[in-house]
């Protein structure tokens, strides 16, 4: 975690400290900083940038107003480049840039099940889709986010760690920073809980290929010249002629869960693209239960959890 540091609010004169300078020590031996950097930000390149002075953005809560900070740490040099030298020791302070969310607000419930000033996590209701798109610019998930970023005075990107279909329900991760969206990306476990059609007796794994279906632009299908996708399930309750089941993805395809039981002959209840009966429920039976992740600055594991949806309850309880 980073350091206190004490600003001044230019508006209101107020004084206070924020935490939220990212400090990383250097405990190994690297020849410049552009081999440092991808350890802590894999996915970016430094090998011909400079980190210069970012705009860093912290919050008066005297005057409720945002405030960018130029210049954290005071030094002779600093701007720091990539071909510096750096030794076991260094701190190297990352100013994360101020981000304006071009999102359109739009009001509604949203139901948080965990937040900090780096990550927040939602619980998203089923027929609610987490991007916008053609067809949904006012509906999604990161349009309420939006809207709730404007009442508490927060700007960021809307970046979505995992992304769940319209019809799927569950938790969302939301990382606030590229720093964070970078760390957490592929090191979020997720497990879901599912009800198909059909008794399925005994914990296994479907390890089938999966593919577009031809003339389709959305519906897989399983083939052998696919991608390849494995799913790991164990049966937890067998009622109602259906089996309640926890999945756990080893790969993550799109529709890889519906696309995979239905091709064992079980599709999911509700999944009538996929074969499923919408007799019951009137979407794809499917919830993202539980996700688990390193935290990327405290180190902290962090599990959170949902609870099944009322929906899905009925169908086995």
């Amino acid at each position: 975690m980073g350091q206190q540091v004490s600003y001044k609010c230019q508006d209101c004169g107020f004084e206070f400290e924020n935490d939220g300078v990212s400090e990383f020590y250097i405990d190994n031996e690297y020849n410049q900083l552009h081999e440092f950097l991808p350890l802590i930000i894999p996915n970016e390149n430094f090998s011909s940038s400079k980190i210069k002075g970012r705009i860093y953005k912290t919050y008066c809560n005297n005057c409720k107003r945002n405030i960018k900070v130029y210049s954290i740490k005071e030094s002779s040099k600093s701007d720091a480049e990539t071909i510096d030298i750096v030794k076991s020791g260094d701190i190297i302070i990352l100013n994360l840039p101020f981000e304006v969310n071009n999102i359109n607000p739009v009001k509604g419930n949203l139901s948080v099940l965990w937040e900090d000033e780096y990550i927040i996590v939602y619980d998203k209701p089923y027929d609610m889709p987490v991007h916008p798109t053609k067809i949904h610019q006012n509906d999604t998930l990161a349009n309420l986010d939006a809207y709730r970023q404007r009442e508490l005075s927060e700007s960021y990107r809307f970046r979505a760690i995992n992304r769940l279909d319209k019809d799927t329900s569950g938790i969302v991760v939301i990382a606030k920073d590229r720093y964070t969206a970078s760390y957490l990306s592929g090191n979020v476990d997720k497990t879901y809980f599912a009800v198909c059609e059909g008794i399925i007796n005994t914990s296994g794994t479907i390890d089938r290929p999966i593919k577009v279906m031809e003339g389709r632009s959305i519906q897989r299908v399983c083939a052998d010249d696919g991608v390849k996708s494995v799913t790991h399930y164990k049966p937890l309750i067998l009622k109602n002629s259906c089996t309640l089941l926890e999945i756990n993805l080893e790969t993550g395809r799109t529709h890889q869960i519906r696309t995979h039981f239905s091709s064992i002959g079980h599709p999911l209840l509700g999944d009538d693209m996929y074969g499923g009966s919408l007799e019951r429920i009137e979407r794809q039976a499917l919830h993202c239960g539980e996700v688990s992740f390193i935290h990327p600055f405290s180190k902290e594991k962090i599990i959170i959890k949902s609870d099944l949806p009322n929906d899905m309850k009925k169908l086995t309880f």
